[in-house]
């Protein structure tokens, strides 16, 4: 673990700091000098229409991407390698959409995935950490069975207990979790389910979260604060009880849907070029 490492377990220092962070493609503007910080044990949203450069900034997060301009920090440190090229990565965990649970290995395999690979704790310590989190999302004693043997729902749960465990080898003690469309084509009595297991989650793993969403009721269970992000750039950020009654014109857009205000569809744009 690095002297900054450990001096951010016992400081206040924000666990996700962007510092004027832009990134382009070629000539395409993706996101545009993004300033954000996110401190221990808070939960964000990051929210806007389709191609507004959210899942871009779970990217960069999770050490897939880096900026092309500014800076950004993770638990105190700047990120300057993409996480494959980091010799000490921070403890940053993704649940997407799908559970990318590996098909060959049990529920406690798959669970414990991390703490079997780092070969400090015994199978018994693995086996009661892996049971805690199990029963955190409602799958107690599932752990010998193999993903083929489960409902998708209960794949989607066995990801976020993955998520839950702890890390003996991050050298940390708060756990970035991001959590990418997680609710996603749900009906409404899942989607509960799903956000009620972030703010589990979250809690449980003694972490800080981001989840990129479009469902306003995600939003508003699984979030305590909310950026909508437009065009590249970061339109608007507050509190969920900001983003449920603000009258700023993106988020009523947002909230209600409506096509008219100041985002307008990518298709329209598309549509009246065609026009001319």
């Amino acid at each position: 673990m690095t002297k900054a490492r450990a001096a951010f377990n016992h400081s206040h220092l924000p666990v996700v700091e962007l510092r004027g962070v832009s990134l382009n493609r070629g000539s395409r503007r993706i996101l545009s000098d993004l300033h954000l910080q996110l401190m221990p044990g808070e939960r964000l949203a990051i929210v806007g229409p389709s191609g507004a450069g959210k899942t871009t900034i779970l990217r960069m997060l999770a050490g897939l991407e880096l900026p092309t301009a500014g800076e950004l920090l993770l638990f105190g440190e700047h990120q300057r390698y993409l996480r494959l090229d980091q010799s000490n990565p921070p403890d940053v965990r993704l649940v997407s959409q799908s559970p990318a649970l590996l098909a060959s290995l049990s529920v406690l395999q798959n669970v414990g995935f991390l703490l079997y690979r780092d070969g400090r704790l015994g199978e018994a310590e693995i086996k009661r950490r892996v049971a805690r989190c199990l029963e955190a999302v409602g799958l107690a004693g599932t752990e010998e069975m193999m993903p083929a043997e489960l409902s998708g729902g209960m794949q989607k749960r066995v990801s976020f207990a993955r998520a839950m465990v702890d890390d003996p080898g991050a050298g940390q003690d708060f756990p970035l979790l991001l959590f990418d469309e997680p609710t996603a084509g749900l009906d409404p009595v899942a989607s509960t389910r799903i956000e009620d297991l972030m703010v589990t989650t979250t809690r449980v793993a003694n972490g800080t979260s981001v989840v990129v969403s479009h469902v306003l009721s995600t939003i508003e269970r699984a979030a305590e604060r909310v950026v909508l992000l437009y065009e590249a750039e970061l339109r608007w950020q507050g509190s969920v009880e900001e983003f449920r009654c603000c009258t700023d014109p993106y988020v009523v857009q947002f909230r209600t849907g409506s096509l008219s205000g100041p985002m307008q569809p990518k298709e329209l744009y598309s549509a009246n070029a065609s026009k001319l």
